[in-house]
Formats: structure tokens, C-alpha cells, sequence
């Protein structure tokens, strides 16, 4: 959904997208931006390939407001499983480790939860796009290099669990802006002296918007190419306009 108020194409726009899962948030707005040959947009926070959920995009002068949506709260759901680590700690490269996990209590899960709420020093994944020495740590981890991560602060002042599917635990998470969930389910299977890996991830929530109002990438595409008058099954006879 577009923010109405700024529907000129100068003033640009703010498009709340459901990016869908394997696609990166650069794919979503190369999409956007070839298919409705937008020259200036971007992405107001990034989703790993394998989360859904809330992606923001601003186009034209709108993109002065980038910084804005990215330093908002957010929220995500998802779901973690005890008892296996992956190094990325998600799907994205296979287990490296199994846990016992027939020692986990009820009362161990609520008390691991209470210490990562609040405000925190977190380490971020290895398999993240934090740059050190000017590259994306994914890059390092990716050839096998060994790097020290220095921690940031952080804030998560709700931390929600659902156990009932043990060892498949659901939760549903507050937090600010540079928060890793990743990291923040390594670090609950690390206090429950076991391991975990994070198997869904969905973001709900960017300061006042919301997953439920944000539009698929298709139907976007299809509406903005009629509202440009741009035809649906036509090529682009300059395609260098959509780079």
C-alpha cells in the first residue's frame, strides 16, 4: 500500500511491501524499480532471504524519510527449534551441532527470556551485512575467515515465547533498530545450555506500520504499470531505463 499523501511521482512515495521468502530486499527493489522504471529508490531496513514480513520502500524525494523507518521499532514473529545449531543460525547452511535438550524446563525458558530483555550488548551473526574493513561479514564467514565482532547496543523490551511445541518453540519479538534475531535465538539456546536455530521469521511491525497493510509485489507491480500506463505485456523499448 502506498502512503496516499504522497502520491505525486516528484514527491515520490512510501510502498509497504510482503517480500517474499528467498528474495533479498535488494531483489525486491530491483523489481520494483525495472518494472516500473523508478530512477531513484530504496529500502528502509533489511530482511534476510529467508524472513518475510514488512519491507519498505521509498522512491523519489521519499527516500530522504529512509533513515526514519530504519531507526523505528520493529516487531517480528517466528519460530525457533532447541537442540541443533547451524552457523548461520538460520536455514541458510546445514547443521553443525546437535544438543541435549530433555533438561529444559518451562521455568529455564521463562528465566533465559528475561535476560535477553531489555537493554543489551548483542554480538551480531557472522552470517550478517555488518561490514568490517569495508566488506559484509557474510563475505568473510562465507571463505571460512575468523574475525573478532564487537558487540552493540541494543533494546528488546518484548521477548514472547510458546513452548507448546517443544522442542519447536514460537515467539514473537519487540526490539529496536540493528537487533538481530538470530543472534537473539543463538544466544537463548546458548543460556539454555543447548543450541538453536531459527527455522521462520516474519516482520510485522515498523514503528506505525504494519505487515497487514503492506501489498504483494506482484499486485504492486501490476497496479503502479497501469497507473503509468505502461503496458502489462509490451517490452520496455529501452531497457537500459530499468537499471
Amino acid at each position: 500500500m502506498i502512503d496516499e499523501s504522497a502520491a505525486s511521482p516528484d514527491e515520490g512515495e512510501v510502498i509497504l511491501l510482503n517480500k517474499p521468502l528467498t528474495w533479498t530486499s535488494f531483489d525486491a527493489v530491483n523489481k520494483i524499480k525495472r518494472a516500473c522504471r523508478i530512477k531513484k529508490i530504496g529500502h528502509a531496513g533489511t530482511l534476510d532471504p529467508l524472513a518475510t514480513g514488512l519491507l519498505i520502500l521509498c522512491t523519489g524525494k521519499k527516500t530522504k524519510e529512509i533513515d526514519t523507518y530504519q531507526g523505528a521499532e520493529k516487531e517480528y514473529t517466528g519460530k525457533l527449534v532447541l537442540g541443533k545449531t547451524t552457523p548461520s543460525i538460520d536455514l541458510e547452511t546445514p547443521f553443525d551441532g546437535e544438543y541435549p535438550t530433555d533438561h529444559i524446563t518451562p521455568d529455564l525458558m521463562q528465566a533465559s527470556v528475561a535476560k535477553l530483555t531489555g537493554e543489551l550488548a548483542q554480538y551480531p551473526p557472522i552470517y550478517s551485512a555488518v561490514k568490517m574493513g569495508g566488506e559484509r561479514l557474510y563475505k568473510k564467514a562465507r571463505r571460512g575467515e575468523v574475525v573478532e565482532i564487537k558487540p552493540r547496543s541494543v533494546s528488546v523490551p518484548v521477548f514472547e515465547i510458546d513452548a507448546a511445541n517443544f522442542p519447536e518453540v514460537s515467539f514473537r519479538i519487540v526490539c529496536s533498530k540493528g537487533t538481530y534475531i538470530r543472534s537473539l535465538v543463538r544466544d537463548f539456546g546458548m543460556l539454555l545450555e543447548s543450541g538453536a536455530y531459527m527455522s521462520e521469521l516474519c516482520r510485522t511491525r515498523i514503528g506505525t506500520y504494519w505487515l497487514k497493510d503492506a501489498e504483494e509485489i506482484e499486485d504492486y507491480v501490476k497496479r503502479k504499470r497501469l497507473e503509468l500506463n505502461l503496458d502489462l505485456g509490451k517490452p520496455n523499448p529501452n531497457p537500459e531505463s530499468e537499471i
